[in-house]
């Protein structure tokens, strides 16, 4: 008989650490772009400082009519030419290109992460967004025109979220292999992912550098963090706690096989004892059919072959038991996406003042979003309402579309048709905490309740098909956020 063995203690919470590292680097591409809007936007309207071109306030206004336009007594011009600019919509393109591969990615799921294996996936994804930050960070000092920076962007924003989406998926699995408290480390560092990609940006506005330097360090920040990140993973492994609980979750994969062949040989055991051939020889039969019924044994072995084959429901019988927090997720990041960032990113100070403009985006959209997001998440911890089964969750869910007016009603730029209800900042500051704490609330109870709605066996499928609609819902709000841009 042997004895199990005892989990080991994680020394130094070294685990811990890692995986909270871990967890934040998945989100490092996503937030980091984001926040970095005023510098791409800049770019597209050849008015961020790049080499070999003429540079001017930001004061200057580009047309799309192909005439030079004079703006407070500023002309912009670069390399002696008036360039033409129109609106690319960046906003929209990057998360709707951010977003589509977590969809894709999910639906190959069972694919991809069954021929390649977990560590080949993991490292290779790391490598390639450091690689992806790395020219991201070398394009800030290549001049090129608006167009095929806008080409080369989208493209690295396609790629770079699909690698973090094979990334994420990746080491949510492993993370599973770990006790729970553990998950949920991994999930603090997503929520604080976008804290440190606005702090950076923060800093790198107090930094006083030229747009140029400031966007270079921004850059160079990710880099180094994905290289910590891909440090971290590799570290993981030669950890004794995380060695017992990945040697572990291998013994019981191994299990199911055991059983499977222990199954076969007592099938085979009873029909050589029923038929009398045991061992090649051909005897009179030493248990009948009725003893072996009398017995037991046939009950035990059917109730076994029951366990073995019936342990899991169908994707559909899960999914008509967590359909309800299915449609939620979708539901809020679905009205999330559609204002956030594409929306919050015009809407400006009501002051003017030129030095608070500067950190007015930053701090009013950014760090308040993924702060109050934050807080909204880890409030779940300690209450719960309303309850996984209450008619008022969904009805609470649905109500946050509310936040989509109020925020296009806010002190956007170029605007053509709505008014500006709630231009003073302080308005706008209201509802982003109002917005964002409901959007990490609602998520966090969504994406906890629905495993609770399921047997424990079915909580895989659960959490599989959580994901499955939360990258739809992800993907839906990038896609409408095109219309609400146009209909500012």
């Amino acid at each position: 008989m042997t004895t199990q063995k005892s989990a080991p203690v994680d020394r130094g919470c070294a685990v811990a650490v890692i995986i909270f590292i871990l967890g934040l680097g998945t989100l490092l591409p996503w937030n980091f772009f984001i926040t970095a809007m005023e510098y791409f936007d800049d770019r597209l309207k050849g008015t961020a400082s790049s080499i070999g071109a003429t540079l001017v306030t930001n004061e200057t206004t580009p047309v799309t009519n192909g005439t030079t336009t004079v703006t407070n007594g500023t002309t912009q011009v670069t390399n002696g030419t008036t360039p033409v600019t129109k609106d690319y919509k960046f906003a929209s393109w990057m998360t709707l290109l951010a977003q589509l591969p977590l969809l894709l990615f999910t639906l190959a799921n069972s694919f991809l992460y069954q021929r390649i294996k977990e560590k080949v996936r993991i490292a290779v994804s790391m490598v390639s967004i450091l690689f992806l930050f790395l020219l991201t960070a070398i394009m800030v000092k290549v001049p090129m025109q608006p167009h095929s920076f806008f080409s080369i962007t989208m493209a690295t924003i396609w790629f770079i979220n699909s690698f973090g989406a094979v990334l994420q998926g990746s080491l949510f699995g492993l993370v599973g292999l770990l006790p729970p408290r553990y998950s949920t480390l991994f999930m603090s560092g997503q929520g604080l992912a976008g804290i440190f990609a606005a702090m950076a940006s923060l800093f790198s506005i107090l930094s006083k550098a030229d747009k140029a330097s400031a966007a270079l360090g921004y850059f160079i920040t990710p880099c180094v963090a994905t290289l910590i990140t891909l440090l971290s993973y590799l570290l993981l492994p030669h950890l004794e706690f995380a060695q017992f609980y990945f040697e572990k979750s291998k013994c019981h994969h191994d299990q199911p096989e055991t059983t499977d062949k222990l199954l076969k040989g007592a099938d085979k055991e009873k029909l050589a004892l029923v038929s009398g051939d045991q061992n090649g020889f051909n005897n009179k039969p030493i248990i009948t059919n009725g003893d072996f019924e009398a017995s037991g044994t046939k009950e035990a072995l059917f109730m076994m072959q029951q366990t073995d084959s019936h342990s899991r429901s169908s994707v559909l019988a899960v999914f008509k038991k967590i359909w309800v927090m299915a449609l939620c997720v979708t539901c809020v990041l679905a009205v999330t996406l559609s204002v956030f960032p594409a929306v919050t990113v015009k809407v400006k100070s009501v002051y003017g003042n030129k030095e608070w403009d500067r950190y007015f985006l930053c701090v009013c959209c950014f760090i308040v979003f993924n702060v109050m997001d934050l807080i909204g998440r880890s409030v779940t911890s300690m209450v719960q309402w309303p309850s996984k089964r209450s008619g008022l969750f969904p009805v609470l869910v649905v109500s946050r579309v509310v936040f989509i007016p109020l925020i296009m009603l806010c002190n956007t730029d170029k605007r053509q048709y709505l008014p500006v209800l709630f231009s003073h900042d302080i308005a706008f500051l209201v509802i982003m905490t109002l917005f964002a704490l409901s959007n990490g609330y609602f998520i966090c109870l969504c994406m906890s309740y629905a495993p609770q709605l399921v047997r424990a066996k079915d909580c895989e499928t659960a959490g599989a098909l959580m994901t499955f609609f939360l990258a739809l819902g992800l993907s839906l709000g990038a896609a409408l956020s095109f219309l609400l841009r146009n209909l500012l």
